[in-house]
């Protein structure tokens, strides 16, 4: 929002993108996206930028593939419709849960409201991997969630492609992922889709993970 009030600032950020995107590969991803008009005035003012560094003959990535992050409950439930416009969507978990359950996780009056397997968190990242299957394009995680092996194999169920997490998550998230079959994945995010409390969606993943990769489950404990 700030970005669209600022047009100056935010072509200048998408400009930089853009030529460092001639070096290397580069994405470009919307964040706080809210509605589709929001997504077409940030398309226009790239078009623009794009039309800017060809008129000056500076080198820059013109095929950058887009992305939107879903982080609004708004943008989740419209996601069918940004779908089409995109080339990948980013869950944004920390700030879904967030705006969705209207918690304030860094405020310890509310902070044990702050649930990510809360049922209608679920179902906005279901909608949102469904809509991008629909149209092809794929679904990645940035946030908490994607870094905590409980939450894992429900996301990968659910259809998340991507997670993105800090390195110190990284070796237990790629042994999980290498021991749960996509078969396993899909059985437990569509027992949780179906659970009525967050507690019980997060238990059948804890307990796969308890019989089958009890070492993890316990690592994460230990540290």
């Amino acid at each position: 929002r700030l970005c669209l009030a600022n047009p100056p600032i935010f072509k200048t950020q998408m400009r930089a993108i853009l030529r460092a995107g001639a070096f290397g590969n580069i994405h470009m991803m919307f964040p706080m996206v809210a509605c589709l008009d929001e997504l077409n005035q940030a398309f226009d003012l790239l078009e623009e930028v794009k039309s800017d560094l060809k008129n000056s003959n500076m080198k820059f990535n013109g095929k950058m593939k887009i992305g939107i992050m879903i982080e609004i409950p708004s943008a989740a439930l419209i996601a069918d419709k940004l779908a089409k416009k995109a080339d990948f969507f980013s869950i944004g978990t920390n700030d879904l849960v967030q705006y969705t359950l209207a918690v304030d996780r860094n405020n310890e009056r509310v902070a044990g409201l702050y649930q990510p397997t809360h049922p209608a968190v679920l179902e906005l990242i279901a909608r949102t991997t469904q809509a991008a299957s629909d149209n092809s394009i794929w679904t990645g995680v940035c946030g908490e969630m994607a870094g905590d092996p409980r939450y894992v194999p429900i996301l990968i169920g659910l259809g998340v492609r991507e997670l993105s997490m800090s390195p110190l998550s990284i070796g237990h998230i790629r042994r999980l992922v290498r021991k749960i079959s996509m078969h396993e994945a899909e059985q437990i995010a569509e027992k949780a889709l179906a659970a009525d409390t967050a507690e019980e969606a997060l238990r059948y993943s804890t307990e796969f993970m308890e019989k089958k990769m009890p070492e993890i489950l316990s690592s994460m404990r230990g540290g």
